[in-house]
């Protein structure tokens, strides 16, 4: 049998992650940082419980501190007062690099490794996980990052990423005179604290509308625009509120008066020449200033992100800062729940359509169509990106456009949204019909596959989650918001 060690106690030592602390150095490894008075300390581990795992160290000295020449390396659960059953052996692989072998948890919850180098000790807890994620699941986790992606300019918007096309957008965005009436904008309905949209089930604007209002976060990535995608391009969506009667009731006339009283420096600005006698050509532009404000609608990192960076660096440290439900929850959603077919990305969203099993009545004895309607709507659309307002000559963005085929199975699909901040943006689906993100979850769970259109994908199945596993993968949807 073997020998059970004695535990290593490390009462002084402390964790410290002062990472850009004045004077500090730069271990030569990616994961996770420890710091002592004299060195800098990075390891990088993936350990799981009841499993042999191996550990790289890379120690720097900061200035006036001797070169780091010997490690030590143990682990240990304070909470419990014992250590581990196995003694690893550290292997001195370059000047400063060490890698030790033989280590084991034999338990899940909290551990802390303890270094100890030139005799000076360090230490660091965590939380070890009970939820292992198989190479599989782990490679779909990986294809929901990085975030956040590298700024984009729409090539078919020559204001898109100008500054001033940026400010002129906002100050559109927030008034209300550029609708017909004078009494309703843009925020009216995609309300900044609200996450961009309005929390009614669907939207009211002068009327009564079909549908939800969708958020505004992450808008300037999408490759379709509306719950149909009936518009290819952020500024030819953004145009269509302002002519429609229920919303803003204006009219090509009607905005370009107002460009041309209230914003013609601004205009100028922007586009670099003065408003157009053209009424129509004004109107494109105010689409296209509001498309350059509404790309900037970025949100940020989530706990998600700094989960998925440290699984893809190996820092199980940092891995096991994310909640544990949510880690359940992201296993079902990448797992059997399957969900990730669809919310796909960095974006959590394949940019297509799909039959949610979500009625599309949308009044008595009244069909909302979705997609279906929404090519029709997109061909005939003068200001789709095959269309004369479309900056760019190559037409680089315009292929889905040209290419897209209308189907019988179209027929009540509705676009696959976006999951970051969905936490903020309830109800939920194209109708609004259901309140809560559990409502949602629970929606899938007990889907009646007989409400799935025969002509369309046969994606979903019923997922027969317990009431636990909703509540888990709750916690993971509610993680992609932003920190």
């Amino acid at each position: 049998m073997e020998k059970r060690r004695s535990p290593v106690f490390v009462l002084s030592a402390t964790v410290v992650l002062f990472a850009g602390t004045a004077g500090a150095c730069t271990p030569a490894l990616q994961g996770a940082i420890v710091e002592s008075a004299h060195y800098v300390l990075a390891y990088k581990a993936f350990p799981e419980v009841g499993k042999h795992f191996s550990l790289d160290v890379a120690v720097c000295a900061k200035p006036g501190s001797p070169a780091p020449a010997t490690l030590k390396v143990d682990a240990h659960m304070p909470e419990h007062r014992h250590g581990m059953n196995y003694a690893p052996s550290v292997t001195l692989v370059a000047p400063g690099r060490w890698h030790a072998e033989g280590l084991m948890f034999h338990m899940p919850g909290k551990w802390e490794f303890v270094f100890v180098v030139n005799g000076e000790r360090m230490s660091q807890a965590f939380l070890l996980s009970e939820v292992i994620f198989a190479e599989e699941e782990k490679a779909k986790i990986l294809r929901h990052g990085p975030w956040p992606p590298t700024e984009r300019r729409d090539p078919s918007n020559r204001v898109s990423g100008r500054r001033e096309a940026v400010e002129l957008g906002e100050r559109l965005f927030f008034e209300p005179r550029l609708s017909g009436t004078g009494s309703v904008l843009c925020a009216t309905c995609h309300v900044p604290f609200r996450g961009f949209q309005d929390a009614r089930p669907r939207a009211f604007g002068l009327e009564d509308v079909d549908r939800n209002t969708p958020s505004l976060f992450n808008v300037g990535f999408y490759r379709w625009y509306g719950w149909d995608g009936a518009h290819d391009s952020l500024w030819s969506q953004s145009i269509r509120p302002l002519l429609e009667r229920r919303e803003m009731r204006a009219t090509p006339a009607h905005v370009a008066a107002v460009v041309r009283k209230l914003f013609p420096g601004d205009y100028e600005r922007a586009f670099r020449r003065p408003p157009p006698a053209d009424d129509e050509e004004v109107l494109v532009d105010v689409g296209k200033a509001l498309a350059a404000f509404q790309e900037t609608l970025v949100t940020g990192r989530t706990p998600f992100d700094e989960f998925r960076d440290a699984l893809e660096r190996s820092d199980a440290v940092s891995m096991n800062r994310y909640p544990m439900a949510a880690q359940r929850g992201l296993r079902i959603f990448v797992g059997k729940g399957n969900c990730s077919v669809c919310h796909f990305g960095p974006q959590f969203t394949n940019g297509e359509f799909a039959d949610t099993g979500i009625a599309f009545f949308k009044g008595k004895g009244q069909v909302d169509s979705g997609r279906y309607e929404g090519i029709k709507k997109l061909k005939d659309n003068p200001h789709n990106l095959l269309g004369r307002y479309n900056d760019d000559p190559a037409r680089t963005t315009a292929t889905g456009t040209r290419h897209v085929d209308l189907q019988q199975r179209n027929f009540g699909e509705f676009r696959v949204p976006g999951l970051r901040n969905v936490a903020l943006t309830a109800p939920y689906m194209h109708n609004g019909s259901l309140a809560t993100l559990r409502d949602v979850v629970k929606h899938y769970s007990e889907l009646n596959e007989e409400r799935l259109h025969l002509d369309g994908e046969r994606i979903l199945r019923k997922l027969n989650l317990s009431e636990s596993e909703i509540d888990d993968v709750v916690g993971f949807l509610e993680s992609l918001k932003s920190l």
